[in-house]
């Protein structure tokens, strides 16, 4: 940590030039910046909020076609920033698909005709992704400028760094994921349930259709088979029956073997071996005839000619295909169906105890998210009024004594409640005793909202993300120890950040780490603002000048001395 900042280790970005090229009165202009509190001095009209309008067009503010040089086609300007590697500027780089590199180069340009082009690193952006970059780098304060800690939507997360409640603001955040889980999951069981019981009728019919019939794979063919054969009955029975007639009838090919048979073996020794094949085949042939009689009998006994066999086989194969059309599927897959259907009728009939399990879970859930977000709602008003002290004790030097900052932390309706807890959280400010607070932009003038939005600042460098800082005329309308306050408060904010002020006020001035002038001159027959740096002795003539006006003394210069030596202690 440097020593004495006081702000612990922090890595800003730094502004490190600024390219101005046909702004307003502004032909050509290169301005280097550093560390530190650069400030910039000059004479009313000058042309200093042409650099604040100049440095705001590079950070993707809005473009009008009066900036641009009368008589140039275009303005340009370009702002290159040292950021830390990981710094959310590149986050929002990656996001967009696009490169980063060192340093990091905002570029804009307008032309004439009023169409506007952005650019970083030369990739093309849109303005939109600009400004958001432009927002992370750099935080202008000033009677117009109402960005940073204007925003009501950064007050939250502004509260919480002040009071390292990082890990309160985690821990509610993840259980208001498990909490949105938890009831994401119960409505979807609870519409399953619906459309589901809607469907119990049918469910419960199907399965005892299922239940009733059994259908077994393969059964279709067997079926279809058997029913084949019980059509045709009668007409297979008259057929076994006349070939077993003509094997083994009086006049069947049985006698007939038979005969010839006795005929051979009477004469078969005079024949001695000859007719031993003959008959050896007739003695087959007689034993295949026995068998197929045999087969033909045992079938034909087999044969059911009663035709109620025959309508029952016909009134199943029917019944299956008929509920295997009802369910688009096949006979043979009706099995499978009996099962997947048992299952989700057996779902919806305890469907209710799940969804009351769930249901359960849910409230769970809830009071764990319930209890996180109401300890963290405590811890946050306890910072609140940790950081409203603090701001007080800021606002009295700065000439603000008359004003009240306040935190407010409103209880949202539960439908509101989100992973950032159930608390809205504002900056309100009453400038006057008696007056109802509200918000800063709206109460404060010009003067006061920059003075406050440097308390504020001030109080909150130890914990909030740190940027450039840039403050428009902080110090309006004070003067003396105010200004004093001002200058040693923006000093002290310097040694944690880069700030750059548009200053009056020699006091101010004196506490410079850099000092530029902005000079408005002719050259060539037109007006033109350049800026230049100054050092010892230019920059005590400065001071001496802002402290005397047109006519500079010996004492003004003594007294600026006296101004410089003591903003350096």
């Amino acid at each position: 940590m440097p020593p004495g900042n006081g702000f612990g280790t922090l890595h800003p970005p730094m502004l490190t030039r600024l390219d101005i090229r046909d702004v307003v009165l502004i032909d050509r202009l290169e301005l280097e910046a550093g560390p530190g509190l650069a400030v910039l001095t000059g004479e009313t009209g000058a042309g200093k909020s042409i650099l604040l309008d100049a440095l705001g067009l590079a950070l993707g503010a809005r473009s009008e076609t009066g900036l641009v040089r009368a008589g140039s086609a275009q303005a340009t300007v370009s702002a290159a920033f040292e950021v830390a590697d990981d710094h959310p500027a590149f986050g929002l780089l990656a996001e967009a698909g696009l490169a980063a590199e060192q340093p990091l180069v905002l570029r804009r340009t307008v032309g004439a005709d009023g169409k506007s082009r952005a650019f970083v690193n030369d990739q093309p952006v849109s303005v939109g992704l600009l400004r958001r970059i432009g927002d992370a780098l750099v935080e202008i304060h000033g009677q117009f400028e109402q960005r940073g800690l204007l925003e009501p939507a950064t007050h939250r997360e502004i509260l919480d760094a002040f009071g390292g409640l990082g890990r309160e603001a985690r821990a509610v955040a993840e259980a208001h994921a498990a909490w949105r889980l938890a009831a994401d999951t119960l409505a979807a069981a609870e519409a399953e349930a619906a459309r589901t019981r809607s469907e119990e009728g049918f469910l419960a019919a199907s399965v005892e259709e299922l239940q009733r019939l059994e259908p077994k794979p393969g059964e279709e063919p067997t079926l279809a088979a058997e029913r084949s054969i019980l059509a045709n009955a009668g007409r297979l029975v008259e057929a076994i029956n006349a070939a077993l007639a003509d094997l083994v009838g009086e006049r069947g090919a049985e006698r007939a073997l038979g005969q010839a048979q006795r005929t051979l073996t009477r004469v078969q020794a005079q024949a001695g071996s000859r007719l031993d094949p003959a008959l050896a085949g007739l003695d087959r042939a007689a034993a295949e005839l026995s068998e197929a009689a045999r087969a033909l009998t045992s079938v034909g006994s087999a044969l059911d000619l009663d035709p109620r066999k025959l309508e029952e086989a016909d009134d199943r194969l029917h019944a299956l295909r008929d509920v295997a059309r009802k369910h688009g599927t096949t006979v043979d897959a009706l099995a499978e169906v009996r099962t997947d259907l048992e299952g989700r009728l057996d779902a919806l009939r305890t469907s209710e105890s799940r969804i009351g399990g769930l249901a359960r879970v849910l409230e769970a859930v809830r009071t764990t998210y319930a209890a996180l977000a109401e300890d963290l709602s405590k811890a946050r008003s306890k910072a609140a009024k940790k950081l409203d002290k603090r701001v007080a004790l800021e606002l009295a030097p700065l000439k603000l004594e008359r004003a009240r900052f306040e935190t407010r932390l409103d209880a949202l309706a539960e439908p509101d409640w989100s992973a950032h807890g159930r608390d809205r959280v504002q900056f309100l400010v009453a400038t006057n005793p008696g007056a109802q607070p509200g918000p800063i932009a709206k109460i404060a003038s010009g003067g006061e909202l920059a003075r406050f939005m440097l308390a504020l600042k001030v109080v909150l460098a130890e914990t909030q993300p740190a940027a450039t800082l840039v403050f428009d005329e902080v110090d309006s309308g004070v003067g003396g120890a105010v200004a004093d306050a001002v200058g040693e408060r923006l000093k002290r904010l310097a040694r944690a950040m880069q700030v750059l002020v548009v200053t009056h006020s020699p006091q101010v001035a004196a506490r410079g780490d850099r000092h530029w002038r902005v000079v408005k001159a002719p050259r060539g027959g037109v007006t033109t603002t350049r800026v230049e740096p100054l050092a010892e002795p230019a920059r005590r003539e400065e001071i001496a000048r802002m402290l005397a006006g047109a006519e500079v003394t010996d004492a003004a210069r003594a007294a600026a001395t006296a101004l410089i030596e003591g903003g350096r202690a």
